[in-house]
């Protein structure tokens, strides 16, 4: 599919070759439309066979024909689930060319933008739809935030419960969150260092340069928070063992005077003077309860048990 817009007025028209004052945008094009663009337009090979190429990572050059950068971002960055898409972006003097799958968030936010007076130039286009896209990461950011305090809770509230998959599963959707919007950034930068533009054009791939960064630390804070989170939760375990342990310890130590007495009063002796006397049996439940009694009041005070 192809559908053109010009810059200067953002009017849709029906592309017929059109190479100058227009935004071209393709998506899935057939083999007889990819003839036609590359007709109309100088497309460097390198870059046009990294724009068709089908999982290619995030990356940016500058060809003596144009500008060219390719950017990876999430489908559904709201339910930070790993589905991924790609923009490929063709920058010329006086037009741009734009190439997907299937469309990605920052073509359907950008598209109606265009003819208005901070979008009628290839630069700021392609501005807008990096900055649209850096925006996709921040919403995946805010979406992994939200589960990662939900599950900082979970640790708290339910102790029995095992965080310990759930920590290791948003630690890989945060790795390759970061890793996105790094590759994003880095390719932006590349961008903004070599492309050929004006000094207000270099400010805005500065500033799209800076929210990828941002993005990108973002997610650094968040694989810092499930790496701590982790540690917590072994640091809970451990304490909640150690308090098991403890009572068991008590409950041994109230015991072990008791089995004492128990072996001594079960040798077989003939001359024993307990053994013989009417209260003999009485003296030593009384023995057993005060001495286990004793013990346990000892050890509540102290906070052992």
């Amino acid at each position: 599919m192809i559908r053109a817009r010009r810059l200067s007025d953002g009017q849709d028209f029906p592309w017929t070759g059109e190479h100058e004052n227009v935004w071209v945008d393709t998506q899935d094009p057939t083999p007889d439309e990819l003839v036609a663009l590359q007709a109309a337009f100088s497309l460097n090979r390198l870059a046009l066979e990294d724009a068709l190429e089908r999982g290619h990572w995030s990356r940016a050059e500058v060809y003596p024909e144009h500008a060219f950068i390719t950017v990876r971002s999430y489908v559904n960055p709201e339910q930070t689930d790993e589905f991924t898409e790609r923009l490929s972006i063709f920058t010329f003097g006086d037009a741009v060319l734009t190439h997907s799958p299937g469309g990605t968030r920052a073509l359907g936010s950008v598209w109606p933008l265009t003819g208005r007076d901070s979008v009628n130039t290839a630069q700021e286009v392609t501005y807008e739809l990096l900055d649209h896209t850096a925006d996709t990461f921040f919403t995946a950011a805010d979406a992994l935030e939200a589960r990662v305090d939900d599950l900082e809770e979970r640790v708290f509230q339910r102790v029995r419960e095992n965080p310990v998959p759930h920590v290791f599963e948003l630690k890989h959707l945060v790795s390759q969150a970061r890793r996105l919007a790094t590759d994003a950034r880095e390719a932006t930068a590349l961008l903004g260092r070599h492309a050929n533009c004006t000094p207000a054009d270099l400010v805005r791939y500065r500033d799209v340069q800076d929210s990828f960064t941002r993005a990108a630390g973002r997610f650094d804070t968040l694989r810092d928070l499930l790496t701590n989170l982790l540690d917590l939760h072994l640091n809970l375990q451990s304490q909640r063992m150690n308090e098991v342990m403890r009572t068991l310890t008590a409950v041994s130590v109230i015991f072990l005077p008791l089995t004492f007495l128990a072996g001594v009063w079960g040798m077989n002796f003939e001359f024993m003077p307990e053994l013989r006397s009417p209260h003999g049996y009485a003296l030593a439940w009384g023995t057993f309860l005060l001495i286990g009694a004793a013990l346990s009041v000892y050890f509540k005070k102290r906070g052992w048990w």
